[in-house]
C-alpha cells in the first residue's frame, strides 16, 4: 500500500509525523513523502525540517493522501501543480485524508464541497467558505475522504483509516505498539474546555494563515 504525505515549508511537524507513525505500521505500507520540489521542508518552528524524498509527478496515484496543516498551508491555496495533484490523487486513491489545516487545502482542490469537514478550530470560518459544513468533531469521516482537527487530532484520523482499511484488531496493536494511551495534565485542549482568557489568547496570537 503507497502512501503519500504532502510536505511544503512551514508546515506543522506533527501533523505529518502523527499519521506517519501510525500509518507506517501498516503490514506491507510504503510511506512516501512527497512535494512539488522534494528536499527538505522546514516546519513551523523553523528547528526542525522534515525532507520529501519524491515529486508530486513521482507518486501520482498513492492509495492513501495525507495532507497536513501549519502556517505555510496558506501558500498551498492557489498552488496549481498541488491542486492538480491533490485532485488527481483523489480520484484514484482509496483514502484522502488530511490533518489541521490541511483540509483547507482539500477545500481549495474542491473537494469539501458540502461535505461535513473538520480543521483546527480557529480555521471553522475558512472551511466554511470553501464550501464545507465545518464541525467540531476531532476526526470526520465522508466516504473515502477523512478530516481530522488540530495537530495531534492527526492520530486518532490515522488509528480510524487503519480500523476501517484493516480492521480493529490491526488498529488496536498499532495503538498500543505507539503507547497512545493519552493522559494530558490539563483538560483544555479544545475551546469549550479550555478557560476563556486562554482561549482568547490563543485567538490573538494565532500562527495559523488562514488566508
Amino acid at each position: 500500500m503507497e502512501i503519500a504525505i504532502l510536505l511544503f515549508e512551514r508546515l506543522t511537524a506533527l501533523d505529518a509525523i502523527g499519521p506517519y507513525e501510525v500509518l507506517s505500521r501498516i503490514p506491507g505500507a510504503t510511506v512516501k513523502f512527497v512535494a512539488k520540489e522534494p528536499g527538505s521542508k522546514r516546519t513551523d518552528v523553523g528547528s526542525l525540517a522534515l525532507v520529501a524524498d519524491f515529486a508530486l509527478d513521482q507518486v501520482p496515484s498513492p492509495e492513501i493522501v495525507v495532507v497536513p496543516g501549519g502556517p505555510g498551508q496558506a501558500a498551498l491555496m492557489d498552488d496549481k501543480p498541488v491542486l492538480n495533484w491533490v485532485r488527481q490523487a483523489h480520484e484514484s486513491s482509496k483514502w484522502t485524508t488530511s490533518v489541521c489545516t490541511g483540509s483547507l487545502v482539500l477545500g481549495a482542490a474542491g473537494l469539501l464541497k458540502g461535505l461535513k469537514a473538520t480543521s483546527h478550530w480557529l480555521a471553522y470560518d475558512a472551511l466554511r467558505s470553501l464550501g464545507a459544513e465545518a464541525v467540531s468533531d476531532r476526526v470526520v469521516v465522508e466516504g473515502k475522504i477523512i478530516t481530522a482537527a488540530g495537530v495531534s487530532a492527526g492520530i486518532d484520523m490515522a488509528l480510524t483509516l487503519v480500523a476501517r482499511e484493516c480492521g480493529d484488531e490491526v488498529a488496536q496493536a498499532i495503538q498500543l505498539g505507539i503507547e497512545y494511551d493519552p493522559q494530558p495534565p490539563f483538560d483544555a485542549g479544545s475551546p469549550g474546555k479550555a478557560p476563556a482568557a486562554i482561549v482568547e489568547r490563543l485567538r490573538s496570537r494565532s500562527r495559523f494563515i488562514m488566508n
